[in-house]
């Protein structure tokens, strides 16, 4: 299983956005969009053996499962038509248990803190940053749990979480990606085996 965290830092918690203006009324919520596309579309296919966890402004956490996913088309609208439907739906989301909104997407109340303790216990916890040791001088872990900011640095709090719950910090390459490009260089990091040297 990969899983990706992304923190969107801007991210909206109720549904009042509008589809047409992701950049402005949504707090860039086009990047996290972005992010899920890159997650799971192939040429012809989703993988289904993905994971992605967007953390919307360190309140809710929305949960892409890839093996359920249905109605997942490769543009940013339909992405966060699917995310503002999990927020109409986020009174339903009691404690930190998730609860489905649509095939393969669900809501749950939690934050950057309780979604990354959740994750650490299911796999290698790996912060992608530009000062990260570079990727292609280790081995890809089997259960990555890869952890990425939106367009904003992490924030100082994070910073220290990650510190204390990530396994390692991994660059990508030597310059520093968007978001959504370094989720697609994570995938062919792992899958090449890590041959791929950057």
């Amino acid at each position: 299983m990969r899983q990706f965290v992304v923190i969107g830092h801007d991210a909206p918690t109720t549904p009042d956005f509008s589809l047409d203006d992701l950049p402005g009324s949504a707090g860039r919520l086009d990047v996290l969009c972005r992010c899920v596309n890159s997650a799971f579309f192939l040429s012809h296919a989703l993988r289904e053996a993905v994971r992605v966890h967007l953390v919307m402004n360190d309140e809710y956490t929305v949960l892409f499962e890839g093996s359920d996913l249905r109605r997942l088309n490769p543009d940013e609208r339909s992405t966060a038509a699917l995310i503002r439907g999990a927020l109409e739906d986020r009174e339903e989301a009691i404690g930190p248990r998730p609860y489905e909104t649509s095939p393969g997407v669900s809501i749950a109340r939690r934050n950057v803190a309780a979604t990354l303790e959740t994750v650490a216990d299911e796999g290698t916890l790996v912060q992608l940053h530009e000062d990260g040791e570079p990727a292609g001088t280790v081995d890809p872990p089997a259960d990555p749990v890869f952890v990425l900011s939106d367009h904003h640095d992490f924030a100082p709090a994070e910073t220290d979480l990650l510190a204390d719950l990530a396994d390692r910090q991994l660059r990508l390459g030597p310059e520093a990606l968007h978001a959504d490009h370094a989720v697609v260089v994570a995938h062919h990091w792992l899958d090449t085996g890590g041959w791929a040297r950057f």
